[in-house]
């Protein structure tokens, strides 16, 4: 009989869900105002001119123009920034 009765119980089998993070819009790239520039977890961009930050701190454009990227202060920090 090449039957199994009982398997045992196994640890794996589990994996969450991806979350789409990272950078959606590249420096140079136009954008419209409410596009999606960066989802991310923490501040690891920080939000310059014509971007705002959301709940979960997603960059987004808050005017139609060009993203720039620059790291700027004493402490490296990278911002986005939209020139209309």
């Amino acid at each position: 009989m090449a039957t199994k009765k009982a398997g045992g119980s196994t640890k794996n089998g589990r994996d969450s869900n991806p979350k789409m993070l990272g950078v959606k819009m590249y420096g140079g790239q136009s954008v419209t105002a409410g596009n999606i520039i960066v989802r991310q977890r923490g501040t690891e961009f920080h939000a310059g001119q014509n971007v705002g930050m959301g709940r979960d701190h997603t960059l987004f454009a808050t005017a139609d123009g060009v993203i720039k990227f620059e790291v700027k202060g004493q402490f490296g920090r990278r911002y986005v920034s939209v020139e209309a």
